[in-house]
């Protein structure tokens, strides 16, 4: 019996929280925001550091190291040195300082589309080009890396840096030890650093588990820098607390010296805490949820298969993001009506009619423009909720106009 309940409903309205800031009736499935309260272990850690009322500079304490490397250690097989790692308050601030630190403005960095928006932000907003290389998809088979492509783009002599998501966002791919170390040879060869961000590790299926860009090889090793956290796996993101880390100590220094520069390199009064507890004592927790993310799959996988065989899943390995190809609906949508139809044009249609809010795969660049990105971490009665929502809108769109 899971002695963990994730079938509660917690009204997150009136907490000022970014996935909940919807209209009424509406229902957000969008950002990736899990609505389960925090393992009890962890919140326990944060009401005892707030009992004790005085919320001073914090430092980094030894328990904060031994609490990542033991971690990676048990769960990833991966020795990490003490020295590799540094604090941050999160991925994507890591990834904004290391674009700035590791390439001029005006080089390109690298990205295997679709992948995780915010990337293209920390490019952008920074001075420098987004370089997409779109992966391959096939319906059955789902992502894999066109290696051609890719060679081509970190071949380019303005391109100097790759960001990896590793396992995939959107499509909740996990990398094999091959394409990885194919990965790492390319950017060696041709002199491109690359920033793993690894912060839906721990979220892979039951059985499953993802492979550190890092533990490939020495050469992956020494050409990385590798972002981790534990604000994915155990809700965290509001708590602000991540850390990266290198073999190679030109590297890292570096980055160190970037985000310190950038000042996001001091924790707040409950980021420690929270890390200890999650990565000393959240493991029970963990398998639990993953068990109850691969039963939200299951249920949504046999819904699409039975009430929308129009949609199919590319993937269910890793992330409890669903990535559902919207191709067929598209093309009916198109032939009944004056409509250029996309995700965004079907995403919005399906707000504004049934409330459901999900995001649409445009954003997520090149190859995501027929498809939605679904959040199904959440208790069975809000998923069943958004299925049902889904199904309708689905049928909505595809009444003759």
């Amino acid at each position: 019996m899971n002695q963990y309940d994730f079938d509660t409903l917690v009204d997150r309205s009136g907490t000022d929280c970014l996935k909940w800031d919807i209209k009424e009736g509406e229902l957000p499935m969008w950002v990736a925001d899990m609505d389960f309260p925090a393992a009890p272990e962890i919140r326990e850690a944060v009401e005892k550091r707030a009992r004790h009322g005085v919320f001073g500079y914090q430092i980094i304490p030894d328990a904060w190291y031994d609490a990542y490397i033991g971690w990676w250690k048990t769960r990833h097989n991966l020795e990490i040195k003490k020295e590799w790692l540094v604090f941050t308050t999160g991925v994507i601030p890591a990834i904004s300082s290391a674009v700035r630190k590791l390439t001029s403005p005006a080089e390109k960095v690298c990205l295997m589309t679709p992948v995780y928006n915010t990337f293209f932000n920390s490019i952008v907003n920074n001075g420098r080009v987004p370089y997409e290389c779109p992966l391959s998809y096939d319906r059955e088979k789902g992502y894999s890396m066109d290696f051609e492509a890719l060679e081509k783009a970190l071949s380019d002599p303005q391109t100097s840096l790759l960001l990896l998501c590793n396992p995939q966002n959107p499509g909740g791919k996990i990398w094999d030890r091959e394409e990885l170390a194919r990965v790492g040879e390319l950017c060696k060869q041709y002199g491109v650093t690359v920033f793993a961000d690894e912060i839906h590790c721990d979220l892979t299926a039951p059985g499953l588990s993802y492979t550190p860009f890092a533990s490939v090889s020495e050469t992956c090793a020494q050409i990385s820098i590798t972002a981790v956290s534990p604000t994915k796996t155990f809700n965290l993101a509001g708590i602000q607390t991540a850390a990266f880390f290198s073999a190679n100590p030109v590297l890292r220094h570096k980055l160190w010296r970037a985000v310190n520069t950038d000042e996001v390199a001091e924790p707040n009064a409950f980021a420690v805490d929270a890390t200890v507890a999650a990565f000393t004592k959240g493991g029970p927790w963990l398998d639990a949820l993953r068990e109850y993310l691969q039963e939200n799959k299951r249920i949504t996988v046999s819904f699409i298969e039975e009430h929308l065989p129009e949609l199919s899943v590319a993937s269910t390995d890793a992330t409890y993001l669903l990535w559902i190809d919207l191709n067929e609906i598209l093309k009916r949508r198109a032939e009944l009506s004056d409509d250029k139809p996309d995700a965004r044009h079907f995403v919005r249609f399906l707000r504004e009619k049934t409330g459901l809010f999900v995001m649409y795969g445009n954003v997520y660049g090149k190859g995501g423009d027929h498809f939605l990105r679904l959040n199904i971490a959440s208790p069975k009665s809000m998923l069943e909720d958004g299925l049902a929502r889904l199904e309708a809108g689905v049928k909505m769109y595809l009444s003759p106009q």
